[in-house]
């Protein structure tokens, strides 16, 4: 009578779990999409970021600034973070992330967007204070390495002449 009754509860459960199984691969075969087309328009292409307000925009990776910007400071010297400092804390608790746009700035507030424009070649790249710096004499700004190969010119130059446009909110 035992052992009836144990190969009725064992059936029982493989019975449960096979129903369950086949439920669950049912509703997830419902949810997949029929065609490749069907990914693409179900798909929203505005990425969110940590900049996203009503200030601006992300459409496609293009951070879209909306606000005028205050002229700050005119033939500024810019360089660059060395790599020893990717993934150490900054002055304002953040990870520096060297492949990033970020700045360090003596005296500018921590998150104030700038915009960094290359004297120069006229290139520009939008930079977020996150750190302090740069403590050398005659620089303004620390950029990110990403930001400042974005605007420079040359590959082998570790500074260059820019104009500083603060956002004003």
């Amino acid at each position: 009578m035992q052992k009836s009754k144990l190969s009725i509860l064992v059936m029982s459960i493989i019975a449960l779990f096979t129903y369950s199984f086949t439920v669950n691969s049912a509703i997830e075969k419902k949810q997949e999409p029929k065609n490749k087309q069907e990914v693409k328009k179900n798909q929203d292409t505005v990425k969110k970021s940590k900049f996203t307000t009503d200030l601006n925009q992300q459409i496609d990776s293009v951070i879209a600034y909306q606000g005028k910007f205050k002229p700050y400071k005119k033939n500024a010297h810019a360089s660059y973070y060395a790599d020893r400092f990717h993934n150490k804390r900054t002055a304002s608790g953040k990870v520096y992330n060297m492949n990033k746009l970020t700045a360090a700035h003596k005296k500018l507030p921590f998150g104030t967007i700038v915009k960094v424009t290359n004297e120069t070649n006229g290139k520009s790249v939008f930079v977020e204070i996150t750190d302090r710096g740069p403590f050398v004499k005659g620089r303004e700004i620390d950029l990110s390495k990403k930001a400042f190969f974005e605007i420079a010119g040359n590959r082998n130059s570790g500074k260059v002449n820019v104009t500083l446009e603060i956002l004003q909110k």
